[in-house]
């Protein structure tokens, strides 16, 4: 984000990704098996199955999921901007604060 030329399309694509492995992190240790996607309200939904409290962060996440894809292929002539990109660290945080805040302290980063 603080580069001369900022690489909006990379961060908001890490974000996405830093969000999925979160919440499937979270899947992970709960023993709930998930499948192959990059589908923020899939994976979101199964987390909420077993902690309804994570509705609302799962809901500020869904948008991330067309970062997984959407910035990654030749054809988008439209990158995200600057507030896009630093909303999408926002939304990225806070997934990965829920997660972290719901495992044990013997195993959070």
């Amino acid at each position: 984000m603080k580069a001369d030329l900022p690489l909006h399309d990379a961060v908001v694509f890490h974000c996405q990704q830093a969000a999925e492995k979160s919440l499937k992190a979270l899947l992970a240790w709960h023993d709930i098996a998930f499948r192959e996607t990059h589908n923020l309200e899939e994976i979101g939904a199964a987390c909420i199955g077993f902690d309804a409290t994570l509705e609302a962060v799962v809901a500020r996440a869904v948008p991330l999921t067309e970062y997984a894809w959407r910035f990654r292929y030749p054809g988008e002539l439209v990158e995200p901007g600057v507030a896009e990109a630093e909303e999408a660290v926002l939304v990225a945080r806070a997934v990965y604060d829920a997660a972290t805040e719901r495992l044990p302290d013997e195993v959070r980063p």
